[in-house]
């Protein structure tokens, strides 16, 4: 029951991130927003009533904490396909990796700050009505936040040449642009992988080292290390291509250094007091994965011109929520039940320990094996800069023949 609470993300995202992909190139950034915003706000509330005493729910409680969760995962595809939306539209093209960093970041530094902040809140069951209270508060003030303060859906003042001269495709045309685009498909296929892994391993890291004797506490460090040090790799490598435009040298280079760190991550956490080493690979895996999000995400965006944003990128996280799911059942699927050992700190409940050799390995494996395919195979133009650029020298040539025309 628990895990469904999960697991409904992902199999919600996988249809709607369909929706949300035409709502934000159809109806538009403000729409999308406000939309995921209510909808936020709409299943924190619906959660809270499965635990409110006065209501007298009884068995249909759980219903209630189902369904909210349902509402919010709604949301999430229609905020998580904004940022380069955002960044497009409201953002000239040196500021836009940066800018799209700053959004795309902000989920994770979101669930980190929850993840930090729940266990204090919940030092026994009964606590939960305060935590699902707590976390109602940011969906409540981001609701009326966005109710109240986004007025349009693009600036006065377009930014760049391609928010000036927007001209995306329909939806459906897109789309079929889209599946006819070979950059772009090894570049959802790869990248939807990585994000996949980057989900089973937040998922199942408690798992995979409890077997080793490694405690609840450690495996939470290198969670929180692992999101931290990604969002200094994001920030830093966003910064960078904003100047150089470097966008394919950059996602290679990360991508090869995290399938070593996921190599080194499989070796180390099959031995026991490797603490220190643990640490450092989560945080090298963090710092190069999260690294490649935002900037892979501009990348779609160049290489699929003149898709909309939404489209471009929204269908990369639908691929990548189908990879999360099978991987996520395959990896569990590998795992062999062990017999009972004094060094194992994993929960009873959990019907005692499993042995993750085999599946850490095989996930080394395939983001080695994405990592080598990528860089071979994935070449592109940039489109879209290329367009600005077409754009930015016709407006210089109608300007110099205009300054030359004698008055009459």
């Amino acid at each position: 029951m628990v895990n469904w609470l999960s697991m409904v993300y992902l199999l919600i995202s996988i249809p709607f991130g369909l929706v949300a992909t035409w709502v934000l190139d159809s109806v538009g950034l403000r729409s999308a927003v406000l939309l995921s915003a209510w909808l936020n706000m709409v299943g924190s509330i619906t959660r809270l009533f499965s635990v409110l005493k006065f209501l007298s729910l009884g068995s249909q409680n759980y219903w209630y904490l189902f369904i909210g969760q349902c509402f919010c995962a709604l949301a999430q595809p229609l905020i998580i396909f904004s940022p380069t939306k955002l960044a497009a539209l409201w953002f000239p093209d040196h500021q836009r990796a940066t800018a799209n960093m700053i959004a795309s970041m902000s989920n994770p530094l979101g669930i980190l700050i929850a993840n930090l902040l729940s266990p204090a809140l919940v030092p026994e069951g009964k606590h939960i009505p305060l935590m699902l209270g707590i976390s109602a508060v940011p969906a409540v003030t981001a609701c009326a936040l966005a109710t109240l303060g986004i007025h349009e859906k693009v600036p006065p003042t377009p930014p760049s040449a391609s928010a000036t001269n927007s001209n995306s495709q329909p939806f459906f045309t897109g789309l079929k642009m889209l599946l006819r685009n070979k950059p772009y498909i090894i570049l959802a296929v790869c990248f939807g992988g990585g994000i996949g892994m980057f989900t089973c391993f937040s998922a199942l890291l408690e798992q995979i080292l409890c077997e080793k004797g490694y405690s609840n506490d450690f495996a939470g460090l290198n969670g929180a290390l692992f999101t931290v040090c990604g969002l200094l790799g994001a920030f830093l490598l966003g910064m960078y291509v904003d100047r150089t435009r470097k966008f394919i040298e950059s996602t290679k280079i990360c991508f090869c250094l995290s399938a070593l760190a996921s190599i080194m991550f499989a070796v180390t956490s099959r031995f026991r007091h490797q603490a220190i080493m643990l640490a450092i690979t989560s945080s090298l895996f963090g710092f190069f994965g999260f690294a490649i999000y935002p900037i892979a995400m501009e990348l779609a965006v160049e290489c699929s011109y003149p898709v909309g944003e939404g489209t471009s990128t929204g269908l990369i996280f639908v691929v990548s929520q189908i990879e999360g799911v099978i991987l996520m059942i395959l990896l569990q699927a590998l795992t062999v039940r062990v017999s009972e050992d004094p060094f194992s700190t994993c929960a009873l409940d959990q019907d005692g320990a499993l042995d993750w050799t085999t599946p850490v390995l095989v996930q080394a494996g395939l983001c080695s094996g994405m990592a080598c395919f990528y860089v071979i195979f994935f070449h592109t133009d940039y489109k879209r800069l290329h367009a600005e650029t077409v754009s930015a020298d016709l407006a210089k040539a109608e300007d110099a023949v205009t300054a030359h025309v004698p008055e009459s």
